[in-house]
């Protein structure tokens, strides 16, 4: 293990007065942690399945959406996945109830001044710049959602990468953010993982009972894209300027003739049109 002090047996013991069957686990290295539990809930069946939080300080085959590899290092990143059985009665927008839960443990809203973590459809954390005018920032952390059926219930298994600490990565097209720059105090593995694990769970439960509309509107006001110029990776719409999400959560897009797209995540790849961003700027 490395030098990072871990209170897992606290945190376990914070986490089972939310989810009582809860097992909580610090590895110092793995391939996957989203894998590991995805086998775990396998193996589980044909009994119920138990919610694990599982932490890894270093992982090795971290994975983003589309199969993307997901840059990491040991002291300079919180990764970790939480395994849950969920029922709720429509999925769409999950990915977004989990980034409002995140962005609002680590940076709560306050009337007194703009949300400087923001989300990015559908599935990243980013550090928005106060005044920059080369666009609405850099990215902070991402999420994988993957759900596996077992013994007729469906486990979500919620991946989160953040970057705490300066590190070297390569070619991230939004740039690269860490917690070190919002709250000195959260560059620790432990301190950031005490602080957004109970509000995941929480969040994934009332997901379960209530769906996407009780965080939409915090979601509406961290919404990096919304106004900005996009490209997507669709060929009936190659681009045209966020407006937004739906009820279900998928993304407004308005083409260049002024028709608008909803756009659903999927395998759809969404980014910044950087080049117009800088053009408004």
């Amino acid at each position: 293990m490395s030098n990072a002090t871990w209170d897992i047996a606290g945190l376990q013991q914070i986490l089972v007065g939310i989810e009582p069957a809860l097992q909580v686990r610090l590895v110092a290295e793995t391939g996957s942690t989203n894998t590991d539990l995805l086998e775990l809930a396998r193996a589980d069946a044909p009994g119920p399945t138990r919610p694990r939080l599982l932490v890894a300080e270093q992982q090795l085959q971290g994975r983003g959406r589309q199969g993307r590899a997901w840059q990491s290092a040991r002291g300079a990143s919180l990764t970790f996945s939480l395994a849950l059985p969920l029922a709720p009665g429509d999925w769409s927008g999950l990915s977004l109830a989990v980034g409002v839960a995140l962005a609002e443990a680590l940076d709560p809203a306050n009337p007194a001044r703009p949300a400087r973590i923001g989300l990015k459809w559908p599935n990243d954390l980013w550090l928005r710049d106060p005044g920059s005018a080369i666009g609405p920032g850099r990215k902070l952390g991402g999420i994988l959602i993957e759900t596996v059926a077992c013994a007729g219930e469906r486990v979500c298994v919620v991946g989160v990468g953040l970057n705490l600490r300066p590190q070297p990565v390569v070619q991230l097209a939004s740039g690269f953010a860490c917690l070190h720059e919002l709250e000195p105090g959260l560059a620790s593995a432990p301190m950031a993982l005490a602080r957004v694990a109970p509000a995941l769970l929480r969040a994934l439960r009332h997901f379960e009972r209530v769906g996407l509309q009780p965080f939409a509107a915090s979601y509406a006001a961290r919404d990096v894209l919304r106004g900005h110029p996009v490209r997507t990776t669709l060929a009936a719409l190659p681009g045209g300027r966020a407006e937004g999400v739906d009820a279900s959560g998928a993304l407004r897009v308005r083409d260049a003739q002024g028709d608008l797209h909803l756009v659903h995540a999927g395998d759809v790849s969404i980014r910044l049109d950087a080049s117009l961003v800088a053009q408004e700027g």
